[in-house]
């Protein structure tokens, strides 16, 4: 596997709708293990294949509780609200407050292309939206309520109230 090279806000194809995947070829195969070694490398969350500049609607995503794929990934459900600062990849060294369903059920396809269904409440369900945005070629910083806002001034704040955050781990 291999880290690949994560594209940053003011590229063009951060803006662009990824396409479905209608087989898994080797290839694909390769690009999600060099997407989850890119992830933990960056110490993120989730991370789309746009992302790293390929036009397809794969996901993976770790929020502490071991690896998910998602390949062509749909919203079914959602419900509740949650409110938290966000950060991305693509975005680096800024978050901000966006608001995200609590909830989320998703159908998509594993790794073997079988459908699969999740449910996800709190982190998770926010990191699928917040990928499942950049699927459409969708950045969180239209989303942001407020202004963004550098991590540094974030964490300094969040140390002043005795919350701190682990390095990294809002990213997506």
């Amino acid at each position: 596997m291999a880290l690949r090279s994560i594209r940053t806000i003011g590229d063009e194809i951060l803006l662009r709708p990824s396409r479905e995947v209608t087989e898994l070829t080797p290839r694909l195969k390769e690009l999600i293990g060099d997407m989850y070694d890119t992830l933990y490398e960056a110490d993120g969350v989730g991370l789309a294949a746009v992302q790293v500049g390929v036009l397809r609607r794969i996901i993976v995503i770790d929020v502490g509780d071991g690896p998910i794929t998602l390949i062509n990934p749909r919203l079914l459900e959602k419900s509740g609200e949650q409110k938290g600062n966000e950060g991305c990849l693509s975005v680096p060294g800024k978050v901000g407050l966006v608001t995200r369903p609590n909830y989320v059920k998703i159908l998509y396809y594993d790794e073997n292309m079988q459908p699969q269904e999740l449910e996800a409440t709190e982190l998770l369900a926010r990191g699928i939206c917040h990928e499942l945005d950049h699927l459409e070629g969708e950045l969180y910083v239209d989303r942001v309520e407020g202004e963004l806002k550098d991590v540094e001034e974030e964490e300094e704040e969040n140390e002043g109230k005795g919350k701190g955050k682990g390095k990294g781990r809002g990213r997506k």
